[in-house]
């Protein structure tokens, strides 16, 4: 049966429209129209309508790790982050011993089309190939040169659910994994890393595609060695993740990134941790203590950032609020960018005729008010 979407404002894939009416039918998204149409109407007059967000580097929610390896908690984080805006997600590893990757791997393999709630389009692996000098919140232990081997096991595992990973481009024999990797869909990503310039300039020319929380976790910005920052922010070819909480990154350094590289290569991630939607208090990062406050995830040891707890609605609020996006770029920067950057804008990340109906309804100050999944109303503010 056909519905249609009423509606003061809608951002689609070919621009912002509205007011009109957005069809929706199997739980797909039909033909967008400014004449009132027959049949039903869903009418949201005053609000706005959005593609639902893709987060494509999140560690958790609600209390729970993709780490856990527990189907019952990917179901909770799948559930609780529809409340966030996001709609499609990579579940996101940390550094962890190859036997712990192999389960998490496996565990999302066999049952990430049963669980419901936002969808799981790919695993992202974020290390362990990384620098130690650059850890971050990463137990580096773990750390290793990149292994070709060690990743086919991953995704054999993982049913071909890996769509990312994270390494970093100094590591002896990187650039033949990265030919690997990107030869069998497999994104890479660069992070925790002290590679100069020159060595994620060559990477990039070798298909690395993605520069992981710019500015955190590498080497910076110097005016004779451009470094991870340099490289991040002028490589036009790859996409720059930002962590858009104002603990992360300065929103002028933000700013600065998106006026660099371009609004459409740069994308929004939360980086989020089980402490995401949990309040101030004590929580884990893999085997390290965090704690949360004032809206910062923080390792008791050193007082270090650890993931953090933004939610993406949250961060397209912010860079509005702090000038640096209109809205239609911020909303923009959640979804069909990030979608994009893992291969996966063909099913995800924006309004347009064929596509799952997965959307949002925002009111004219950018707060979520109903999350849509296949054209099925999911939550509610």
């Amino acid at each position: 049966m056909k519905q249609y979407v009423q509606a003061d404002l809608f951002y689609l894939a070919d621009g912002v429209k509205g007011p009109g009416y957005l069809a929706i039918a199997d739980g797909k998204f039909g033909a967008f129209q400014t004449e009132k149409p027959e049949g039903e109407i869903l009418d949201y007059s005053g609000k706005h309508i959005a593609p639902g967000f893709v987060d494509t580097h999140i560690h958790g929610f609600k209390g729970y790790d993709v780490m856990d390896n527990d189907v019952e908690g990917l179901k909770v984080i799948s559930e609780g982050i529809l409340s966030c805006g996001v709609t499609s997600y990579l579940p996101t590893t940390l550094t962890a011993s190859t036997e712990e990757l192999d389960a998490v791997c496996q565990t999302i393999g066999e049952n990430a089309d049963k669980i419901k709630g936002a969808k799981i389009q790919g695993i992202f692996l974020e290390g362990p190939f990384f620098n130690e000098k650059y850890k971050g919140a990463q137990n580096p232990k773990y750390m290793s040169d990149p292994s070709i081997d060690t990743l086919t096991k991953w995704q054999e595992l993982a049913n071909g659910y890996v769509r990312k990973i994270a390494i970093a481009p100094e590591r002896e024999g990187a650039l033949a994994f990265i030919d690997y990797a990107t030869d069998n869909d497999i994104n890479v990503a660069i992070a925790h890393t002290d590679a100069t310039y020159e060595q994620c300039k060559a990477a990039v020319e070798h298909g690395a595609n993605i520069f992981v929380h710019t500015y955190n976790g590498m080497r910076g910005l110097h005016h004779r060695e451009p470094g991870v920052v340099g490289a991040a922010m002028s490589l036009k070819e790859a996409f720059s993740e930002l962590i858009c909480d104002g603990h992360h990154v300065h929103p002028v350094s933000a700013g600065i990134v998106m006026d660099a590289h371009g609004r459409d290569k740069t994308m929004f991630v939360t980086d989020c941790m089980r402490g995401g939607g949990m309040g101030d208090g004590d929580s884990m990062l893999g085997e390290f203590e965090v704690t949360i406050k004032d809206g910062a995830a923080r390792l008791k040891a050193d007082g270090n950032l650890a993931g953090s707890v933004l939610e993406m609605i949250t961060a397209v609020q912010n860079v509005v609020a702090w000038g640096i996006a209109t809205p239609e770029e911020a909303i923009q920067m959640a979804s069909i960018v990030p979608a994009k950057s893992v291969g996966i804008a063909d099913r995800c990340g924006q309004i347009k005729s064929g596509y799952a109906a997965d959307f949002l309804v925002l009111d004219q100050n950018l707060n979520l008010e109903e999350t849509y999944l296949d054209g099925k109303s999911v939550f509610k503010s």
